[in-house]
C-alpha cells in the first residue's frame, strides 16, 4: 500500500510544515529569542545601571521595563543578601575574571515575594579593550531550591535517625558486658572491648565473676552476626554460662550445657551459633590454677614471668550451637607468679596493619613475646594502642587478661577494664 508525502510526514511525527501558523513560530527572530527566552536576560552598565532587560524577567519580577532601565542598578532587584553577597563576591570576581558562573542569588519580585535563582555574568568589553557591560543570564531556581531544602531535610532526619541508633546501640551494649571486673585477690585482671560499628550491636562479650570457695568463673567469646538477633543470643549466652556455671562449674560440662541450649534456639535460616573460651581460676599463695574449655575459638595466649610465650591450644574444640553432639576439649594449666593469660577475639587477630596484611595468631604471640614480662593492664593497654594504629579494624575486638603479680609486686588494686569506644 502507497502512502503520499503527507501522510508519512504525520505517520512519522514529523513537523507539519504546510501549517502557516507552525512555519511562522519556526521562523524565530533574535528578538522574539531574546525576549521571550525561557531564562532572564539583564544586561548593565559597569556601574550596574539597567540597559536592557527581557520580557521573562520581567514577568517573574512582575515588573514594567520603564520602571527599569536606566533608572534601577540591578543590585536593586536583590534581596539584602543578596545584595551584599554580590557586592563582596561577585563584583570582585567580574572585575578579576571578567565572568562569574552559576552563583545563587534571591530577586525581590514587586508584589514582595523572593524568586531564587541561579545568575552567571559576563563582562563585555568595547574595542578599545575598556569594559562596558555587563551581561547576565538568570535562571529561575524555586524547583531546585525546594528539591536542596528537602534534601537537606532528609538528610538531618537520617542524621538523628542515625544519632538514635548510636545511642541505642551503645545502651544495649553496655547492657552485654560488665560495667567494671571484680577486684580478684592475688591476680590482676584487665580488659577492653572495641566496637566494629557505632550503630550496630556487637557479638563480642566476656565477663569474670565469683564462684565461691576462692573460685572465679570467666569467659569471652564471639557470636555469630549483629545487630538485635546477635544481642538477643549473646543476653542468652552470657546468662546461661553464668548460670551453669554456679550449679557445675566444670568448664567441659557448662559448654556443653551452653551447646544445648542454643541449638534449640538454632534457626537454618538464621545460625544462632558462637566461639567461647570458658574457664576457672582459683588464686593460691603460689600462683593461681586454670581449668578451661574452648569451642570453636582462637587459643589464648599464656605469656609467662621470662617473657616465653605459648598458645593454649584446645584441639577439636567444634562450634557452639551448631551441632547437637558437639565435642569440646579442655585443658588446666598453672600461673605462677609474673605469668599472664591473655584471651582475645578474632577481631584482633583479623585486623589490617599499615602493609594490609592480617594480624595472625602467630604475629600475635610474636608480638607478646616482644613484651617480655608484663602485667594483664599493661598487656591489655599495649594491645589496645596497637589496634589503634591498625589500618582496619573490620570487627568487634575483646581482650581479657589475667595474671599473678610477680614475685616483690605490690598487691594489685582496682582492675583495668576499658569499656566501648562508643561511650
Amino acid at each position: 500500500m502507497m502512502c503520499t508525502e503527507g501522510e508519512a510526514g504525520r505517520g512519522s511525527g514529523a513537523p507539519k510544515t504546510a501549517d502557516p501558523a507552525f512555519s511562522a513560530m519556526l521562523e524565530d527572530s533574535a528578538e522574539d529569542l531574546y525576549e521571550n527566552a525561557p531564562c532572564g536576560y539583564v544586561s548593565t552598565l559597569m556601574d550596574g545601571t539597567i540597559a536592557k532587560i527581557n520580557t521573562t524577567l520581567l514577568n517573574w519580577l512582575g515588573r514594567e521595563r520603564a520602571d527599569l532601565v536606566g533608572r534601577r542598578h540591578f543590585g536593586d532587584l536583590l534581596t539584602v543578601g543578596g545584595r551584599i553577597y554580590y557586592d563582596t563576591h561577585i563584583a570582585p570576581m567580574l572585575a578579576m575574571h571578567g565572568q562569574a558562573n552559576g552563583l545563587a542569588l534571591d530577586l525581590r519580585c514587586a508584589d514582595g515575594t523572593t524568586l531564587p535563582v541561579l545568575v552567571s555574568s559576563v563582562v563585555r568589553s568595547g574595542s578599545d579593550g575598556t569594559a562596558q557591560l555587563i551581561r547576565t543570564t538568570i535562571f529561575d531556581a524555586r524547583e531546585r531550591r525546594a528539591y536542596e531544602r528537602e534534601l537537606l531535610r532528609a538528610r538531618r532526619a537520617a542524621e538523628a535517625e542515625r544519632e538514635r541508633a548510636y545511642k541505642l546501640a551503645a545502651t544495649l551494649q553496655r547492657s552485654l558486658l560488665p560495667s567494671e571486673l571484680p577486684v580478684v585477690p592475688g591476680m590482676q585482671v584487665a580488659a577492653y572491648y572495641h566496637p566494629a560499628s557505632l550503630d550496630e550491636v556487637g557479638g563480642d562479650f566476656y565477663d569474670l565473676f565469683p564462684l565461691g570457695a576462692g573460685r572465679w568463673g570467666f569467659f569471652l567469646g564471639d557470636i555469630s552476626g549483629k545487630g538485635a538477633a546477635a544481642a538477643a543470643l549473646t543476653s542468652l549466652t552470657r546468662y546461661t554460662l553464668r548460670a551453669t556455671a554456679v550449679h557445675d562449674p566444670d568448664p567441659l560440662a557448662v559448654l556443653t550445657h551452653l551447646n544445648a541450649v542454643l541449638y534449640r534456639e538454632f534457626d537454618s535460616r538464621t545460625p544462632r551459633f558462637c566461639t567461647v573460651v570458658y574457664g576457672t581460676v582459683r588464686p593460691d599463695r603460689g600462683g593461681a590454677t586454670v581449668g578451661l574449655a574452648a569451642g570453636g575459638h582462637p587459643p589464648p595466649v599464656l605469656i609467662r614471668a621470662t617473657g616465653a610465650t605459648e598458645l593454649i591450644e584446645t584441639p577439636g574444640g567444634m562450634l557452639v550451637g551448631a551441632l547437637s553432639d558437639a565435642v569440646f576439649t579442655g585443658r588446666e594449666l598453672r600461673l605462677e607468679p609474673g605469668d599472664t593469660l591473655l584471651l582475645y577475639t578474632d577481631g584482633l587477630t583479623e585486623s589490617r596493619t599499615r602493609g594490609r596484611n592480617r594480624f595472625s595468631e602467630e604475629q600475635l604471640s610474636a608480638l607478646v613475646a616482644s613484651f617480655g614480662p608484663v602485667t594483664a593492664p599493661e598487656l591489655v593497654t599495649a594491645l589496645t594502642g596497637m589496634l589503634t594504629g591498625f589500618e582496619g579494624v573490620d570487627d568487634d575486638t575483646a581482650l581479657l587478661a589475667l595474671g599473678v603479680p610477680a614475685v616483690g609486686a605490690r598487691e594489685p588494686g582496682e582492675p583495668h577494664c576499658s569499656r566501648p569506644d562508643s561511650e
